[in-house]
């Protein structure tokens, strides 16, 4: 299991969530940005490893985007709690999160595999980088506008993942 380097790395991405919004709620904000940018990092890192050496792992392709998942759901609720992101957006990304992961498990039962498409990937970089611009610069119009950016990413690739893939319901009983 964590065999990899790949995969320490993202294990290491989930130890540090905690950390961070320990720094966060503790009102240590460039403490909270540095441990969430390492952690940003890290999910470059640990895909490029994991590429590049040909660590790819079955434990790997689960846990990496679960790893990003958690980071920015925990990154948005201290968000939340701040007044900087209304909840009915977080809401939205939940839904689309549930909503593939549904759609990956019925194709599962059909023997097939839902890859990482890249409107799944450019939506994870522009919420990790809009959560990191709203720590930095916690000004209302940014809140909004990294909102609506994390928003639209969103609801873009959670559509594409079910228009590619909308055959998966075709042999559901």
């Amino acid at each position: 299991m964590l065999k990899t380097t790949a995969n320490k790395i993202t294990v290491l991405r989930i130890l540090l969530i905690p950390v961070f919004l320990l720094l966060a709620y503790g009102e240590h904000r460039v403490a909270a940005l540095l441990v969430y940018l390492i952690a940003c990092l890290s999910d470059f890192a640990d895909g490029y490893i994991a590429r590049h050496y040909h660590q790819i792992t079955n434990f790997g392709k689960f846990m990496d985007p679960l790893a990003d998942k958690m980071l920015v759901l925990a990154a948005m609720c201290w968000f939340i709690e701040n007044g900087q992101i209304p909840g009915w957006v977080v809401a939205v990304v939940l839904f689309r999160e549930f909503a593939v992961s549904g759609l990956r498990l019925i194709a599962v039962e059909q023997n097939r595999v839902i890859a990482a498409a890249w409107s799944g990937k450019i939506k994870t970089a522009t919420t990790m980088v809009a959560l990191a611009l709203m720590m930095v610069f916690p000004v209302r119009w940014l809140n909004v506008v990294c909102s609506i950016l994390i928003l639209l990413t969103t609801v873009y690739s959670g559509v594409e993942y079910f228009l590619k893939n909308r055959d998966v319901f075709q042999d559901i009983d």
